[in-house]
C-alpha cells in the first residue's frame, strides 16, 4: 500500500541507512545484555579474583594482596548496579532499534542526541591515543551522527 494511502509520510518510511544504524544499534543492544547477563553470572568473588589476576598479571605478579578498593568496591550491590545499569543500556540500545527500523522520528532524535554525546570523548581518545581503534569509533559515530541528522533535516522539510 502507498505511503499516502497508509496515512504515513515518505519520511516515515524506513530507508536502508536507517536499516543499518538500527541493526548496529540491535547488535549493542543483544551484546549489552549478553555483558548483564555475564556480571550477573559472575558474582563479586568471580569479578574480584579476575581484577586481581589482571592487577597480578599488570604488575608482574607482584600482587598478592588484594588492594581494599577491590575488596569494598565489587560486592553484591556494586555488582547488581551495573547489571542494572548495564541493562538499561541494553534496553535503549534496543528500543532506537525498533524504532529506527520502523523510521520514528523519535529514534533518529533519540540516536543522533546519543550518538552525538560521544563524540567529544572519542575526539579526545583520539587525540591521546591515535590508532586506528579509537579513529574507527569516531568514524561509525560520526556516520550515525550523519545519518540519524540527514534523516531528522528530511523529515523538517
Amino acid at each position: 500500500m502507498p505511503p499516502h494511502i497508509a496515512g504515513r509520510s515518505a519520511a516515515d518510511e524506513p530507508r536502508p541507512e536507517l536499516r543499518a544504524v538500527a541493526l548496529f544499534e540491535g547488535v549493542k543492544g543483544v551484546l549489552s545484555l549478553a555483558g548483564a547477563g555475564a556480571l550477573l553470572l559472575a558474582g563479586p568473588a568471580h569479578l574480584q579474583h579476575g581484577a586481581l589476576s589482571l592487577l597480578s598479571r599488570l604488575h608482574g605478579g607482584q600482587v598478592l594482596v588484594p588492594p581494599a578498593w577491590l575488596t569494598s568496591g565489587i560486592n553484591d550491590h556494586s555488582v547488581r548496579l551495573a547489571v542494572l545499569a548495564v541493562a538499561a543500556y541494553a534496553l535503549l540500545r534496543l528500543l532506537e532499534a525498533w524504532g529506527l527500523w520502523r523510521a520514528r522520528a523519535w529514534a533518529s532524535w533519540l540516536g543522533c542526541v546519543s550518538a552525538a554525546l560521544y563524540l567529544p570523548f572519542e575526539v579526545q581518545a583520539l587525540l591521546r591515543h591515535p590508532g586506528w581503534v579509537a579513529l574507527s569509533v569516531l568514524a561509525v559515530n560520526l556516520v550515525a551522527v550523519a545519518v540519524l541528522g540527514r534523516d531528522l533535516w528530511r523529515r523538517r522539510r
